[in-house]
């Protein structure tokens, strides 16, 4: 059975804490703030909840944070990392100006936290979905699709796995160089869904075999 670690406590965390769920992992949610933690573990019904530091149990490790955030933990647990499965869930907007990406425009958020927890196998998923679409699981009457790029042949598969097992659609999206697309694509759909183009629990569709 597949583990699952999820390093927040927020919207996301809860709607892909709801995935490893019905996927049937083991999950744990751990938070700086606990009781943030026990309330998705306690509103999904399942789950432990820690605090962050705590000894982790996950095969998979999402970091369901903000970039800032995501690079400062990998950076902190790189050797509780060191082996795991890590998913990077961030679009790296600039929030200041809502017009911009703020790694390079060679790079992504994906490798900035490779680099800071070198000894993970870092992938790029669920960056291109809102929270409410996730939990929802469908859109358009079609599963979900789950973008997974990441350079570990394994570590992509083990997240597409997670993905289907929990009845989403896990796409591999190539290595670790997609996450820039990825990322660019998450920031539209967030730039169309502020502007009223679309909606916030609307997403793109992916159409085909």
């Amino acid at each position: 059975m597949t583990s699952v670690s999820i390093i927040g406590a927020g919207g996301m965390a809860r709607a892909i804490a709801g995935v490893a769920k019905n996927a049937g992992a083991d999950l744990q949610v751990v938070s700086r703030d606990p009781t943030e933690a026990r309330r998705v573990t306690t509103e999904l019904g399942a789950g432990t909840p820690g605090t962050l530091g705590d000894p982790l149990t996950g095969e998979i490790v999402v970091l369901a944070l903000p970039f800032s955030a995501a690079t400062e933990v990998a950076g902190q647990q790189r050797e509780a990392l060191a082996g795991r499965i890590v998913v990077d869930i961030t679009n790296p907007v600039n929030f200041a100006t809502f017009d911009a990406l703020v790694v390079p425009t060679d790079s992504s958020a994906t490798a900035a936290i490779q680099e800071a927890a070198p000894e993970a196998k870092v992938v790029k998923a669920f960056s291109t979905t809102f929270a409410a679409t996730l939990e929802r699981g469908t859109l358009s009457g079609a599963p979900l699709a789950v973008l997974v790029a990441g350079d570990d042949d394994g570590a992509r598969r083990a997240v597409i796995d997670l993905a289907n097992a929990a009845g989403l659609r896990g796409v591999d999206a190539g290595n670790l160089k997609r996450a820039r697309e990825l990322e660019a694509l998450g920031f539209l759909q967030m730039t169309l869904a502020a502007s009223g183009g679309t909606t916030w629990d609307g997403g793109f569709a992916l159409v085909g075999p």
